[in-house]
């Protein structure tokens, strides 16, 4: 009678934990989701590049000779006129002192021809020298004079070689690179230094060859440093100049987009990002890569209706861009579709919606 009592007792414990078991609501999964059509109006194309002066000259002495010191190092901030580096100047003044003894020399024989032509020009008015010998007198004076004027070129062109020994800045800008250092020997023309000027800046990128066509129907540029990312601040962009032929390398084509407004924030060398806008940019809808789902082989999503329940759909994507994928055909702005974790859901299935930032 025990036995049949504890069996009994054992078989209502179990049957009421199961009904516990069967009555214990289930967890919804929570799921990112993102309601289509806030970032419908996207840039059409976007490329990163590398702010850059618009004028950058390389500097350099315009006769040889040893640098003697170098006044500026990479990053000076330099004004017209400052003195850059200077090379010695004992040859070039050595060779200054040589014109101008050859000069004085000249001038010399030239006084001396012009007082025998003028006595000889006394002597044939008196008739006492012959008229040939008045003409040679005549030449040497002509010759003499010609090579005071030879010689006083070279004088100046000594002069001006000494001067050449100081490079100085043409125009105001900052020191970008250094090619040279003291104690090295440098050729005439040889670069010693790069100097950029500050006062026009543009951003270099490089376009693929599939994309000239978007960036010729461009109609508005802007730019955005990476520097500044969440601050929202941008710059109008110009195109100023696109490479007539592509990189061969590469495949690219440089493009430099000058930056209009550009203030003192904007630093050579900054990464900076560079977005052209289509007038029907707002044509399609973007959507990030995450939310992209294959079935079968086509591109599809995961929306998430107004009770909670997904829904496979197929969509057609007309191109990727950086970040996200651009659908033509399938979504609807305002519908809610899930951005991650997309491999991990079941058609049907009810889900905890959480609202991606």
């Amino acid at each position: 009678m025990n036995r049949r009592l504890s069996c009994t007792i054992l078989a209502l414990a179990l049957a009421a934990c199961g009904s516990k078991e069967e009555a214990a609501p289930t967890s919804l999964r929570p799921v990112l989701t993102q309601v289509v059509g806030q970032a419908a109006e996207s840039a059409a194309a976007s490329y990163s590049g590398e702010v850059r002066a618009r004028f950058e000259t390389a500097l350099a002495f315009r006769v040889p000779g040893k640098i003697l010191s170098r006044s500026v190092d990479v990053g000076a901030r330099v004004k017209p006129g400052q003195e850059l580096a200077r090379l010695d100047p004992a040859d070039q003044a050595l060779g200054a002192t040589g014109a101008d003894a050859q000069l004085a020399g000249a001038q010399a024989e030239l006084a001396f021809a012009k007082a025998e032509l003028a006595r000889y020009t006394d002597l044939r008015e008196k008739n006492f020298v012959s008229q040939a010998a008045l003409e040679q007198k005549k030449a040497v004076f002509d010759g003499s004079r010609a090579r005071v004027e030879v010689l006083n070129a070279q004088a100046r062109l000594s002069r001006h070689q000494s001067d050449y020994t100081v490079l100085r800045a043409d125009s105001a800008g900052v020191v970008s690179q250094l090619a040279a250092e003291a104690g090295q020997v440098v050729g005439a023309g040889q670069a010693v230094l790069r100097l950029a000027r500050e006062d026009d800046k543009e951003v270099a990128i490089n376009v693929p060859e599939s994309r000239m066509a978007e960036l010729q129907k461009a109609g508005r540029t802007e730019v955005s440093l990476w520097s500044q990312q969440g601050t929202g601040r941008t710059f109008v962009g110009r195109v100023r100049e696109v490479a007539p032929v592509a990189d061969p390398v590469t495949r690219t084509y440089p493009v430099r987009v000058g930056i209009q407004g550009a203030d003192s924030s904007v630093l050579l060398g900054m990464t900076a990002t560079v977005n052209f806008r289509t007038q029907d940019a707002t044509a399609a809808i973007c959507i990030p890569l995450a939310a992209v789902f294959q079935q079968e082989g086509k591109p599809a999503v995961w929306v998430v209706g107004a009770d909670g329940k997904l829904g496979l759909r197929v969509v057609t994507v007309s191109r990727y861009v950086e970040g996200g994928a651009r659908v033509s055909q399938g979504l609807k702005p305002g519908e809610r579709i899930v951005t991650a974790g997309v491999h991990k859901l079941i058609a049907g299935e009810v889900v905890k919606i959480l609202e991606a930032k």
